[in-house]
């Protein structure tokens, strides 16, 4: 990864030589990302971040960071427990249709459970076994990929202290956009 960062920095320091060597002053250079916004601001050539999951946050930037993961989780998923018909699993009722998949499945905040398999509907996890889950219990899911699972929703819900302080329609999102 840095050696990618610093092959598109001399990119970009090459283009911008280039438009200030044509009269064409270059006073904003933008870019970076969530993942790399460190190695960018290093090189000492962006004054503007485009970095954006970086609010949000989801567990595939968590696994990848260079670092370690430096922003928190803002964004969750609440689940219920369905069924735990299968010892030592726990049925939950979100599924692709609520959780994008595409960068890995959510990620559990409990430790303990881990997702071990995905429908449409429903997410399979399998339980802790020192404090089984029971139907009607919640579960909290970090995403996998922020950006296409708030697609999936028509609000953000906004919660503080375990209150819901705000409503935040997401307008764009969904088919057509």
């Amino acid at each position: 990864r840095r050696a990618a960062i610093a092959d598109a920095v001399e990119r970009a320091r090459i283009a911008k030589a280039m438009l200030e060597g044509a009269g064409i002053p270059c006073p904003v250079i933008s870019g970076a990302g969530t993942g790399t916004f460190r190695l960018e601001m290093a090189s000492g050539l962006y004054t503007e971040l485009q970095a954006g999951s970086y609010a949000l946050m989801d567990a595939d930037y968590a696994r990848n960071t260079l670092d370690g993961p430096i922003f928190a989780h803002a964004l969750t998923l609440h689940a219920t427990v369905i069924s735990t018909a299968v010892p030592g699993q726990a049925v939950l009722d979100v599924g692709y249709k609520g959780a994008a998949v595409d960068s890995g499945p959510p990620v559990p905040v409990s430790p303990q459970a881990e997702v071990i398999g995905m429908s449409d509907e429903h997410t399979i996890l399998r339980q802790p076994a020192r404090k089984p889950l029971a139907v009607g219990d919640r579960v909290v899911l970090v995403p996998g990929h922020v950006d296409p699972t708030v697609n999936l929703h028509d609000w953000f819900v906004g919660v503080r202290d375990g209150h819901v302080e705000a409503l935040w329609p997401i307008s764009a999102r969904g088919a057509g956009l």
